[in-house]
């Protein structure tokens, strides 16, 4: 066969494949911009390292698929309980070839690094969005994008509303481990409830893993026992937490999803995501062609993320003072991170006159614990 007669034959292979696949619904996605343009419905996958029930990480992600699959030309296929192994990659790869997804949203910070970046330039058809991951240009694949929230300006509220309800003056943080997102949200909990009370301190238990219910509760455990009275959290399933707070008396404050129901009495308030609006975000810019950004992010006024109702416990003057930093978030006029700042170890981490809005690069770089919380920015 001459080069010729080759180059037609595979030609006419790929063309018939093409129609193929056109007819049968086919096993890989379309090109976002012929989607776009023939107007064609969506399969979206969603993947999640724990369930979608955990009162959690998981299960907020998962209330905004769930918005998303509410609108017109759009499925939705889950998959949860996938660890952050290779089988993460086999989960991508059978969404996409089997159930025809156009887009893959890979939940866990772990999924990332390396199974996203090496799933992506393999099906360039497909858009890849991961939660919380740090978008590089010159190493990853243009059709990967970042998207995360400003939840430390929740954090800072319900440690106003922590440090205001504590009666001891002590707080509690148990944490996953100590990444920068997570040192985030224990430095402004900390400096929010040190805010209306310059006494508190915040004790901080790292487990090692992002879900670890046995860990998790002896932490809790061990901090109540300590004294402390107010205990909040930074890991995929605040459960176990909030229901040994709830059953030694104390209060807590929720994460990631509302916890209400698990601590009737003792809720408090929580940080929680509102995914659905960057998740809508992306499925315009999707369905219209549009260029999708890599690293999106988004605060309380871009409405990325909320807090949780105020329990019995909180007070009306309590209310006010978190209300009012609330008002100041809305507008986008809180800034947390200001100097003069030091860490726990008394060092200089923002030098007087010196602040970082919510949008500074700088900031999902933290790798410190302030003055006030009683820990290790190393995990130990």
């Amino acid at each position: 066969m001459t080069r010729t007669l080759k180059k037609s034959w595979w030609m006419r292979v790929a063309a018939a494949t093409a129609a193929a696949l056109t007819i049968f619904g086919g096993a890989f996605a379309y090109q976002r911009e012929a989607r776009a343009a023939d107007n064609k419905p969506i399969t979206i996958g969603f993947i999640y390292v724990g369930s979608k029930s955990d009162y959690g990480y998981n299960q907020a992600q998962a209330e905004g698929a769930k918005e998303l699959a509410m609108l017109p030309g759009v499925k939705i296929v889950e998959n949860e309980n996938v660890p952050e192994t290779v089988a993460v990659q086999k989960t991508m790869q059978s969404m996409i070839e089997l159930n025809g997804a156009g887009a893959i949203f890979a939940t866990s910070y772990g999924y990332f690094d390396p199974h996203v970046k090496k799933t992506a330039p393999k099906y360039s058809s497909v858009d890849f969005f991961h939660c919380g991951g740090a978008y590089d240009a010159s190493k990853d694949a243009k059709n990967i994008y970042t998207y995360f929230g400003y939840i430390d300006e929740c954090e800072y509220i319900a440690g106003i509303v922590a440090g205001k309800t504590s009666k001891s003056g002590k707080l509690g943080f148990i944490a996953a481990k100590p990444i920068p997102q997570v040192l985030r949200n224990i430095n402004a909990f900390t400096m929010g409830a040190r805010s209306v009370n310059p006494s508190v301190t915040t004790n901080v238990v790292f487990t090692g893993d992002w879900f670890m219910p046995t860990k998790e509760a002896d932490a809790a455990t061990s901090l109540i026992d300590q004294g402390i009275d107010v205990l909040t959290c930074h890991v995929d399933s605040p459960k176990v937490i909030l229901e040994t707070a709830e059953k030694r008396g104390i209060y807590c404050c929720g994460y990631h999803a509302n916890g209400s129901a698990l601590a009737p009495k003792g809720y408090l308030t929580g940080s929680e995501w509102h995914w659905a609006t960057i998740f809508k975000s992306y499925l315009a810019d999707i369905q219209s062609g549009k260029e999708i950004p890599h690293t999106t992010r988004g605060g309380m006024k871009d409405g990325v993320v909320q807090m949780s109702p105020y329990g019995p416990a909180v007070s009306d003057d309590t209310k006010k003072l978190a209300e009012d930093a609330k008002k100041m978030a809305m507008m986008g006029d809180l800034v947390i991170f200001k100097g003069p700042l030091k860490d726990n170890t008394g060092k200089t981490v923002i030098d007087a006159g010196k602040s970082y809005v919510q949008t500074d690069p700088v900031l999902e770089g933290m790798n410190y614990l302030v003055d006030g919380v009683v820990g290790s920015a190393g995990g130990k």
